[in-house]
């Protein structure tokens, strides 16, 4: 059995969150690119976790 990448793990969670609290704290423009390269990174996170074979 493999482990699920996109599990709660707290230290993650946190992470996250520091990394947020910092592009908060950034003009806009520097902002916005931040914003948007942490959302290709969590995009990609995301569509890597998708197993080829899903039961519905």
């Amino acid at each position: 059995m493999t482990s699920d990448p996109s599990t709660n793990d707290p230290a993650e969670q946190d992470g996250l969150l520091s990394r947020l609290r910092v592009i908060e704290d950034q003009p806009l423009e520097t902002r916005a690119d931040a914003l948007a390269q942490l959302h290709e990174e969590l995009k990609a996170r995301l569509e890597g976790g998708d197993s080829p074979g899903t039961h519905g």
